[in-house]
């Protein structure tokens, strides 16, 4: 067998900021996710699609020209199915986003949820036009109701056509028609994709794949974009603003919170507590200059184009911010997070918080976060950070900013 090859940290990353971390990394003799791709180079059968699990006469490993599984799946459509499996986990994740941001946006309208409110009824009476929602002379309140109402039925539709496809440009719309491709429901898309690639169900590869994209339709046209629109409601349409990113936005005098994940209910009222003066001033009294918040990945730019929360990086950054030794925690939802964060974090004084009823990892803190008490549960969440700062050694912070100007909505540039 060859020799596995390893990258230099300067052949690993071109990101100047990544490369001392990298050596950190390796010093300290731990693993990260550049270390891993290494050591474990990606299954070749398994990375073409040739080996199919959907049932237990297998798995099927198809490496000969002709072969088939033990059913008869041919190479084309056992691909196929995998892809289209992809494609449902994806869009279920991203589609429920939307999904919770509806719930929320009801429960704010109700007075349910204390914290959130409607930022910008602007956009709250444009979303309405596009889903035939009236609003002449009708409180913001009971308009949002509708709109919730509305986005959550979409997700249990069975039929017709999700609302936001004639939004479309008309020559795509009529063309999604004329395919037979315009997504019925959010959740039906997605559990008709799990239906036919499971053994013994949709066997044409072709076939597979024009439901694969009505399923992506439906997060695309679906989920996805009624939590773009539901979170500028609730959060405030982005404008163009001044922040920085890299993880040189850490500070090696402040209380450092990274927020990760992808849903921004509990990023937003992670910005309030961090502004807190109560909590300013405590984070003072264990030796602290102030509070400093940062992102990592789809959270962060959710903070950055509303509030100039800075981004520490993307979804490689993560462990490498935990390598600089100067975060007391990071707080993540769902998606996007790494198993591997608590057991990295064990080598440094980083408390991973879970906050998701969907996500929990094991060594991680749980802190279940609840819109109806958002920002007590924000403000805890803080306080724990704060308490966390004395026991912070050694830092490695990289001296690796850029000026960044985001916010650039569609509501701006119109």
């Amino acid at each position: 067998m060859a020799k596995k090859e390893f990258r230099s940290p300067e052949q690993a990353s071109a990101d100047p900021a990544a490369i001392p971390l990298l050596e950190r990394a390796e010093a300290m003799g731990v693993s990260t996710a550049f270390s891993r791709a290494d050591s474990m180079p990606p299954c070749p059968i398994g990375s073409r699609g040739m080996c199919c699990s959907m049932c237990l006469m297998g798995p099927c490993r198809l490496t000969k020209d002709g072969q088939v599984g033990v059913c008869g799946a041919t190479l084309e459509t056992i691909t196929a199915r995998i892809f289209a499996r992809h494609v449902a986990a994806g869009s279920a994740a991203h589609s429920d986003h939307g999904r919770d941001l509806a719930f929320t946006l009801r429960a704010a309208a109700k007075g349910e949820a204390k914290g959130f409110k409607i930022r910008d009824p602007f956009k709250l009476k444009a979303v309405a036009g596009y889903l035939g929602i009236p609003t002449e002379g009708r409180a913001l309140n009971d308009i949002a109701v509708d709109i919730a109402d509305n986005a959550i039925a979409q997700f249990g539709q069975q039929k017709g056509e999700l609302a936001y496809l004639k939004r479309a440009p008309k020559k795509r719309y009529e063309l999604w028609k004329e395919l037979d491709i315009a997504p019925r429901g959010i959740d039906r898309e997605v559990v008709e994709v799990m239906h036919r690639t499971h053994m013994g169900d949709d066997q044409e590869a072709e076939h597979i794949l024009d439901q694969a994209m009505r399923c992506a339709l439906s997060d695309g046209w679906g989920g996805s974009m009624l939590a773009t629109d539901i979170s500028d409601i609730l959060f405030g349409t982005p404008s163009p603003l001044v922040s920085q990113v890299n993880l040189g936005v850490l500070r090696d005098d402040e209380v450092n919170v990274i927020i990760h994940g992808h849903e921004p209910t509990l990023a937003e009222m992670l910005v309030t507590a961090m502004n807190d003066p109560e909590l300013i001033a405590y984070a003072k009294t264990k030796g602290a200059n102030g509070l400093n918040m940062a992102g990592i990945c789809c959270t962060s730019n959710e903070t950055l184009v509303r509030h100039g929360v800075p981004s520490a990086g993307n979804f490689l950054h993560q462990e490498l911010a935990i390598l600089t030794g100067a975060v007391e925690a990071m707080v993540v939802d769902v998606q996007c997070i790494m198993q591997a964060l608590p057991n990295l974090a064990g080598n440094f004084h980083t408390e991973i918080i879970t906050t998701s009823p969907k996500v929990k990892i094991q060594g991680a803190t749980h802190i279940p976060f609840d819109e109806h008490n958002a920002l007590e549960v924000a403000r805890q969440i803080v306080r724990r950070a704060i308490d966390n700062y004395p026991n912070r050694k050694a830092t490695t912070i990289p001296d690796v900013v850029s000026d960044v100007v985001p916010g650039f909505s569609h509501e701006y540039i119109n």
